[in-house]
């Protein structure tokens, strides 16, 4: 029976993922940052079979005594100070924890007499506003990030590299685009818009408040997307891959389909916001796959209709 460590199993990612390896017949354990609110730590992860220690990847002690104790054949390093946004707001913060919490974790592995597998979550978001000439981002599509979440995420996903080919570790880098589900946290864009427009469905508010209208996204689901992790770390060889859909939508589609699924136009609730603007706009995000697809066989069985068609039933039930 394989053991999987992961950090930020609380997470969107990191509950779909423990489902998913558990039911491959998997022990899986988890790190989680303490919460001073208790219930919202594993109201995620709280029915599952799953073993969780407290940890913060800032914390190499903390990391070093659960690696030993677990002593895991495969750590999923999901963890992160998430939200791209906050991170122009906290970005001392989210250096350390995105980009030197991976050095810390990288140390960990390489020291280990047990060969280790590591999945580094990397981020679409390390493209910034290059573009392949064909309108798509690929490994080998220059990287300029336009956010502290953004240059983090690609100082961790340059550690990794390092210490692949330095130390002959199996490293992998998933360079996975912006994926979604239920389960994301409200103040992302995408379940903000599904949960403000149910709201105004059922008279709890009136309008909803937005950014950049026109900013475009290649958005899957988060369950496809922890199945392609899963792919990575047991390939025969430890390399980067691409994970994404092929598909860009706009904010302004995301706001159309999931009104029209509602019975309601958009246009009479969504009211522009200049403060949810980034200091640094990134534009555009569609990825190329083709590497995951022909290699590995993966393919996503959610499409981004019948993804937000979840996400609108989801808060349905929930909302009273």
């Amino acid at each position: 029976m394989r053991k999987a460590l992961i950090t930020g199993i609380n997470g969107q990612d990191g509950s779909y993922l423990s489902e998913y390896l558990l039911s491959l017949g998997y022990e899986v354990y988890g790190i989680i940052r303490r919460n001073s609110v208790a219930e919202n730590q594993d109201n995620r992860i709280q029915n599952l079979k799953v073993k969780t220690f407290y940890g913060d990847l800032t914390d190499p002690v903390s990391l070093q005594k659960i690696v030993e104790e677990v002593d895991p054949d495969e750590i999923y390093n999901l963890a992160a100070q998430s939200h791209v946004r906050v991170s122009f707001d906290i970005p001392h913060y989210t250096v350390q924890t995105n980009g030197l919490g991976v050095l810390n974790l990288l140390e960990i592995v390489s020291r280990s007499k047990k060969r280790i597998k590591l999945y580094q979550a990397s981020s679409s978001e390390m493209f910034g506003n290059n573009i392949d000439s064909d309108g798509y981002q690929r490994i080998t599509t220059p990287m300029s990030p336009t956010s502290p979440y953004g240059c983090a995420k690609l100082l961790g996903f340059n550690l990794v590299n390092h210490y692949r080919q330095a130390y002959g570790l199996f490293l992998c880098n998933g360079i996975l685009f912006n994926h979604e589900s239920p389960r994301r946290g409200s103040n992302f864009v995408t379940n903000k818009i599904v949960k403000s427009a149910v709201e105004i469905k059922k008279g709890l508010r009136s309008k909803l408040e937005l950014g950049n209208l026109d900013a475009s996204r290649d958005w899957g689901h988060s369950k496809d997307y922890v199945r392609a992790m899963h792919m990575i770390l047991n390939h025969d060889q430890p390399d980067n891959w691409v994970v994404a859909t092929g598909e860009s939508r706009t904010i302004r589609d995301m706001c159309k389909i999931t009104f029209d699924l509602l019975g309601l136009n958009y246009e009479d609730f969504v009211v522009v916001d200049p403060k949810y603007f980034r200091p640094h706009e990134l534009k555009y995000l569609k990825g190329d796959s083709s590497q995951i697809r022909e290699k590995l066989g993966w393919k996503p069985e959610y499409t981004f209709e019948t993804m937000v068609e979840e996400m609108v039933d989801h808060w349905m039930n929930l909302i009273h």
